[in-house]
């Protein structure tokens, strides 16, 4: 065969892998991340557990939930800023409509967007500085009853009245 008639079958070839390498990523969460578990505790006292992915670096917070197609109820993604700032988020290729809870040092919840618009590129801003951003599948907090000033028990924050639900280090390591 010449290299002309190759051309097309590499060509084609290299299509069907791109195609299926990135429907297999758009499919769930990235598999790069740290995962952990979170609880939110309501005021009324109830409990709900979570697995999250932890994104710490700036390329993975910078990549968030974009393509993610599918995301289990019980599972979320943790943006971790390193210190305390006012947040801002956007829903850039991402699919799913989200709840997002912006989370103070202590693990208080300081503000929720709730289902926020797939796609828009319009920023979303916490109401104040905050230490981390959690990102649940939209309407989980309208089903939980999870509302500002409800708690965040996860290792990342500070707020030691309540024990984290794993014996990590306080610090991330990368």
């Amino acid at each position: 065969m010449s290299p002309r008639q190759w051309l097309l079958p590499a060509l084609l070839f290299l299509i069907v892998v791109s195609a299926l390498h990135r429907l297999t990523f758009a499919a769930g969460l990235p598999e790069d991340m740290a995962v952990s578990p979170l609880e939110l505790v309501t005021r009324s006292g109830a409990e709900h557990a979570f697995l999250v992915h932890e994104a710490r670096s700036r390329e993975q917070r910078a990549r968030g939930l974009m393509h993610v197609t599918e995301m289990d109820p019980r599972q979320g993604m943790l943006f971790d800023s390193g210190g305390v700032q006012t947040a801002s988020m956007w829903m850039r290729n991402t699919p799913l409509p989200l709840d997002m809870l912006f989370i103070r040092a202590d693990g208080t919840i300081s503000s929720i967007e709730r289902q926020t618009e797939p796609f828009s590129r319009t920023p979303i801003f916490s109401a104040e500085p905050v230490r981390a951003v959690l990102e649940l599948l939209g309407g989980t907090c309208e089903r939980l009853g999870v509302e500002p000033g409800d708690t965040v028990r996860h290792r990342l924050f500070a707020d030691r009245r309540h024990k984290p639900s794993d014996n990590r280090s306080d610090q991330p390591s990368d």
